[in-house]
């Protein structure tokens, strides 16, 4: 199964949407919320390019930045 890092905030619709499809698929995760986590912050800026954009997930070591349902949806397959 793949190794999955969800980086996110609980006011986050996307991060909320993220995580309640994976529970909904049985996929298991971790979630980092970003909220007050400055080393976490500083890694999905470092992944975004400086911006601070979430939910963005680790996959297997690989980032995807909002990749939406239907990109959670291919992630999982």
């Amino acid at each position: 199964m793949n190794d999955i890092l969800l980086y996110g905030a609980d006011w986050c619709p996307d991060c909320v949407n993220a995580k309640k499809f994976l529970d909904s698929k049985g996929v298991a995760y971790e979630y980092i919320d970003i909220t007050d986590n400055e080393q976490a912050i500083a890694l999905v800026e470092q992944i975004n390019n400086g911006r601070r954009v979430i939910p963005t997930l680790l996959v297997d070591g690989v980032s995807h930045t909002n990749p939406g349902i239907a990109g959670l949806m291919k992630l999982i397959a």
